[in-house]
């Protein structure tokens, strides 16, 4: 929060908000942390602490989060405050600001920032920076980034998680030298920078990324989005120079030809449903498509407005994902690759009932443990899904609206389809359903079963 100060100063509006709460959170945070210190005793977490930690800490920094948008009255309903945080933090990039441009600068600067911090994760900063939490990390690091290989690149969690964060650092600072560059001013450059490589999508502009009509700043984001949605393990060994592990990983090659095999239909799509000449085509295609299959959100143009058939084309795309090991969203290419493969083998095991036919994975066979976790989770999101669906529009929202709605909510995309479509926002939703999709975004962030495991049974039932 004290970041954004700077920018208040400098554009003369009122610092005081982002001062008093961030002298809020300090000291509530301060004073629960020296009052438990004494009476803890046992430093130790066990998983059950770290998935209720994790929960428990987004929730609270939700809560926190949104005292800026209430102090300023920059959102002055609790309700949109809480959605517009949720979101920020969730990277879900979905927002109820009708006039983002006339938001003070250090307020969007803040507004950003929480999704800059929630894309590599708050307990993952945690963990890279703070030493008090003693032993745990790993309960923790695996609670709120629970794919299907959490890949460490030190022996200690915490050494992992700094060199994510100093990764995830360089490649925002990178980005805003590139932007810089073509002329965008560094306040944008910054913001939609920290959005960027968190793949959320906020932008300090009304019409997100259509307001650059540079077809290089375009780009730019193009490829700072895929980078996104690359495991960051795999951007490790990029720039270790070890391109071989890159090539040779089966979800990163999926992702890659996914991303081209796409952009290829779109852009032929546009070509035939519009009369735009062929780079622009081709320039919008490619941004639409890695926007919301990295779960990003930004936008440069109005995809419901192509055609019906692009229409659905991009509903699909939402319950795709990045990579594994990413700060993106959604059900992720690895489960995708998991699924298919098991489902082949499948009938491959039918022919020959007797053997062992195990699935595998970069050349090597993985757990049924695993390939069963994929199959719960792929069932348990359409389940999420259908009966998000189903509360959301007994609020009174039209189909096409609560379809798109929950979909990028809970796949973390931000644009949706209907009333929450690209060029429109959230901000007119019933109360209720952005409560109900500020779940989604939860739930959709930590993957289902970091959140959906403390109502279980099993979850409070003593060992």
């Amino acid at each position: 929060m004290f970041l954004g100060v700077p920018f208040s100063i400098y554009y003369e509006e009122d610092a005081l908000p982002l001062l008093l709460s961030g002298l809020i959170s300090i000291s509530l945070g301060l004073f629960l942390w020296l009052y438990f210190k004494k009476r803890s005793s046992n430093k130790e977490l066990s998983n059950k602490d770290g998935y209720l930690v994790v929960t428990l800490g987004w929730i609270s920094m939700s809560l926190f989060g949104m005292l800026p948008f209430l102090i300023s009255g920059t959102i002055p309903s609790i309700t949109d405050a809480f959605f517009e945080t949720m979101s920020g933090f969730t990277t879900t990039g979905a927002s109820i600001l009708k006039d983002i441009e006339a938001a003070p600068k250090g307020i969007l600067f803040w507004r950003s920032m929480t999704q800059w911090v929630g894309g590599m994760g708050i307990i993952v900063l945690t963990v890279a920076l703070v030493s008090i939490i003693g032993v745990g990390g790993m309960q923790l690091f695996v609670a709120e980034a629970p794919g299907i290989t959490p890949d460490k690149l030190k022996p200690r969690i915490k050494d992992t998680a700094k060199r994510l964060w100093l990764i995830y650092s360089g490649l925002t600072l990178s980005e805003t030298a590139f932007l810089m560059f073509g002329d965008m001013p560094f306040f944008d450059a910054i913001n939609h920078s920290l959005t960027t490589m968190a793949t959320g999508g906020f932008s300090t502009k009304n019409a997100s990324m259509a307001h650059y009509q540079s077809p290089y700043i375009q780009y730019v984001i193009i490829v700072f989005m895929f980078l996104a949605g690359v495991n960051f393990t795999l951007t490790y060994f990029g720039l270790k120079l070890k391109f071989k592990k890159v090539w040779e990983n089966e979800e990163f090659k999926a992702y890659l030809s996914t991303i081209i095999l796409f952009t290829i239909v779109t852009t032929v799509g546009i070509l035939i449903y519009t009369d735009l000449p062929f780079e622009q085509a081709f320039r919008d295609g490619a941004f639409q498509v890695v926007s919301v299959i990295t779960t990003t959100g930004f936008i440069t143009a109005d995809y419901t407005s192509w055609a019906p058939i692009l229409t659905v084309l991009f509903f699909f795309f939402m319950f795709i994902g990045a990579s594994a090991g990413s700060t993106a969203g959604g059900v992720k290419i690895v489960r995708h690759v998991i699924l298919f493969k098991n489902s082949f083998l499948e009938m491959k095991r039918l022919l020959h009932p007797t053997s062992i036919i195990p699935v595998r994975l970069n050349k090597k066979a993985i757990t049924q443990n695993i390939t069963f976790n994929v199959l719960a989770f792929i069932m348990i999101y359409i389940s999420v899904f259908v009966f998000g669906s189903i509360a959301v529009s007994l609020t009174g929202v039209d189909f096409l609206t609560t379809i798109g709605a929950v979909a990028t909510s809970l796949g973390n995309i931000g644009p949706g389809l209907g009333k929450v479509g690209p060029v429109d926002n959230f901000s007119d939703l019933p109360q209720m359903a952005k409560w109900i999709l500020s779940g989604l975004m939860l739930l959709g962030r930590l993957e289902l079963f970091t959140v959906l495991i403390l109502f279980t049974p099993y979850f409070w039932r003593k060992v």
